[in-house]
């Protein structure tokens, strides 16, 4: 029996929003308000491909995009975190679900080092086209309403365990640990004895909380533990094993 641990990318295993770093990458660090203000909400994913063809026509090389966002900073004890899972990997297993994409989160692991933590990494395909623009795909197709139309990731979790249950991987815990709206998703489908870890201050805290306040919260059967740092969830993971 082993330990599944699930993150969130951004604000939960680096504290910023991989998203809105790139844009670090431009001359004034500024999107035109043409691209700024073409944002419709629950098509983030749309967004970003305008936003990396914007990058692109402003003749900005992947190589420079690359060294920006290896500059991401690493929340606080997630580095430790992520060792800590690489150097027990025959007991845990370890997924990333995000709305980010793939090259982003590949590059940020890479520079760390941290990269042998993680088993799979589920989230929006990334390539460089002939013209060398990024181009951002939805990363799969849902009939969730309460997800964003490019990712829910209830499904993509569930899907990850049945495959597992199937190739005779059992959990005898999953920890799920997450800041956002779309983290509220996959929490619901956890068992009483799995995790569900929410950051500090940030919206999944709230929306737990609101289910508490509003008698909603017999959907959520996992306990809650939320963390402001990757050592609080070092703590309970090996307090776990």
């Amino acid at each position: 029996m082993k330990t599944l641990m699930v993150f969130d990318f951004d604000h939960t295993v680096v504290d910023d929003n991989s998203d809105t770093w790139v844009i670090r990458c431009l001359p004034g660090e500024k999107l035109p308000d043409s691209v700024e203000n073409s944002y419709r909400k629950g098509h983030w994913t749309e967004f970003m491909g305008r936003v990396m063809k914007y990058i692109g026509d402003q003749d900005v090389s992947p190589d420079k995009i690359r060294s920006v966002m290896e500059t991401i900073p690493f929340t606080a004890g997630m580095t430790d975190l992520l060792t800590f899972i690489s150097e027990h990997k025959s007991i845990i297993d370890c997924i990333v679900i995000s709305d980010s994409n793939t090259l982003f989160i590949d590059w940020i692991l890479q520079v760390s080092g941290l990269q042998a933590a993680v088993d799979q990494v589920f989230t929006n395909p990334a390539v460089f086209n002939q013209l060398g623009h990024m181009e951002v795909q939805c990363c799969h197709s849902h009939d969730c309403g309460r997800c964003p139309v490019n990712l829910c990731k209830r499904k993509i979790l569930e899907l990850y365990l049945s495959e597992q249950s199937d190739g005779g991987v059992k959990y005898e815990r999953i920890f799920y640990v997450g800041d956002g709206g779309n983290d509220l998703c996959p929490a619901l489908c956890l068992r009483g004895n799995d995790v569900v870890m929410p950051r500090k201050g940030y919206t999944l805290e709230k929306l737990l909380a609101r289910l508490e306040t509003q008698g909603d919260d017999a959907s959520l059967r996992a306990k809650v533990i939320a963390w402001s740092s990757g050592t609080e969830i070092l703590e309970e993971l090996k307090a776990s094993m």
